[in-house]
């Protein structure tokens, strides 16, 4: 066994990406580097967990950390291939992250590189905020390869602090994001919520019942259970499940949904929605995701949940679903965003909060978009960006809210209070509001996030083109 060494935060995380620069030289990328080295370092937890605290392996035997060290060559591929295959067929929190497993490094000598850098350290010993930093520091590194499009909706960590603060939730409620990622929600909640109380049943429930999360992805349900088990989330079992959360009715309802589900069309073979429970029939996905978060709250709930521009002003099930929201929700507040926080050039998104159970008298706009910039580079969006977002949220009690907005001394006051009846009132019941004059200067994106706008706005326009010939020859015909 290698000797064990035990490096600050900062250098394990710098060690840690020397080594995808050494495999990345030879064709590893950094989302199949990241995979291989969630499965090997819960081997050696386990193996840690053996050695250290003497308790009983959770891995079948003949397939664990030391079984695997120990084979060099060809023999420590065939040793390492045999473990992924047996692993992937465990129940409870070893198949959730063995999900799918399949192994990406294909070269024996970059295998033992990957391995013996992790048998250095002691990783069990590390303090969960140890140990989960470096992991979300690689996590979110991985996010940002939009080539990949691993990141291409990786909701910005200032954004989901924001939403949490603003949202409270209690250490004895119940947490659920039905496109849980990686986990990015569910561990802010789970930060939020432990600060709340030392008491032992609380934190036992918290750590064990509280959080729930289901990704329709294999790869990202295994990044995110790894995220939560490294910070000492889900011991025995992940609090995220492999599944696809609109195929069926919730059999379980949630005291506080946080998420930002995809934007899109729904995968590729993904089984068609038939929900009798939804208030419309729509193949638009984010509106299904709302309707599902809708259905999935207890009486007396609470939302915020990140959504496209359209999900404001869809006609037919669109105007549906906005008119429940404003009828058996209290859809109190909408925070706008503006372009440039995410991987995927030019989405505009709104964070939607709402509690279930009784109408909205008020909705409150805050608008972070207009004559804002932000870049993922040079200009990333932080925390303190939304610090005047939140102070005028008044999450302590929204009854003492109070606008910046007014017409004759302050017309560019970014919040303003709109009367859900003017919405009522209106034929499509379009929400999509914008009162702040625009400034027509220059703007920070860089020429790389002009170049990936502009090609994003080229494929949309000749996705349109073929849909309209399509339709010509279908009418021609």
């Amino acid at each position: 066994m290698a000797k064990i060494v035990t490096p600050t935060e900062d250098a394990l995380t710098s060690k840690v990406w020397q080594m995808a620069d050494v495999l990345a030289a030879h064709g590893i990328g950094n989302t199949d580097y990241l995979t291989q080295l969630t499965y090997l370092l819960f081997l050696k937890m386990d193996q840690e967990r053996v050695d250290i605290f003497e308790e009983a392996s959770a891995i079948p035997e003949g397939y664990r950390w030391n079984d695997l060290i120990k084979e060099e060559g060809q023999e420590l591929l065939t040793q390492y291939n045999k473990t992924l295959e047996e692993l992937k067929k465990q129940d409870n929190l070893i198949g959730t992250i063995f999900t799918q497993a399949q192994n990406k490094i294909t070269q024996p000598v970059y295998l033992r590189k990957v391995i013996t850098m992790i048998d250095e350290q002691q990783w069990l010993i590390m303090g969960g905020d140890v140990k989960g930093a470096i992991y979300e520091n690689i996590l979110e590194e991985v996010g940002q390869d939009t080539k990949s499009g691993t990141g291409e909706y990786f909701t910005p960590r200032a954004l989901i602090s924001a939403m949490v603060d603003v949202t409270r939730p209690k250490i004895t409620e119940t947490v659920c994001d039905p496109a849980c990622g990686t986990g990015g929600f569910l561990m802010a909640a789970y930060d939020y919520m432990k600060r709340q109380s030392n008491d032992k049943r609380k934190l036992d429930f918290l750590n064990n019942e509280a959080l729930h999360g289901t990704d329709i992805t294999p790869l990202v349900v295994t990044l995110g259970s790894m995220n939560l088990y490294l910070h000492g989330i889900g011991k025995d079992s992940s609090p995220i499940t492999c599944g696809d959360s609109l195929e069926k009715q919730p059999e379980v309802l949630f005291d506080v949904i946080l998420a930002n589900p995809p934007f899109g069309a729904r995968p590729s073979g993904a089984v068609a929605i038939d929900r009798p429970d939804f208030y419309a029939t729509t193949s638009n996905n984010q509106l299904n995701f709302l309707q599902h978060m809708m259905r999935l709250l207890k009486d007396g709930g609470r939302a915020a949940i990140v959504l496209p521009d359209n999900v404001l002003f869809e006609d037919h099930a669109g105007k549906v679903i906005r008119k429940k929201l404003l009828t058996e929700f209290n859809l109190h507040t909408i925070l706008r965003m503006p372009t440039g926080i995410f991987y995927k050039p030019g989405v505009k998104t709104n964070v939607l909060f709402f509690t279930k159970g009784q109408p909205t008298t008020d909705v409150w706009y805050y608008d972070y978009r207009t004559n804002v910039h932000h870049t993922l580079k040079q200009k990333p969006m932080k925390r303190s960006d939304l610090e005047d977002f939140v102070q005028c949220f008044h999450a302590e009690d929204i009854t003492q809210r109070t606008e910046t907005y007014n017409a004759e001394t302050n017309p560019n006051g970014r919040w303003r209070k709109y009367a859900a009846a003017d919405f009522l009132n209106t034929d499509k019941i379009g929400m999509d509001i914008t009162w702040i004059k625009a400034d027509t200067g220059d703007n920070d994106m860089s020429l790389a996030e002009m170049l990936d706008t502009i090609s994003d706005k080229a494929a949309k326009i000749t996705s349109a083109v073929q849909q309209l010939q399509a339709l010509l020859a279908n009418i021609e015909e």
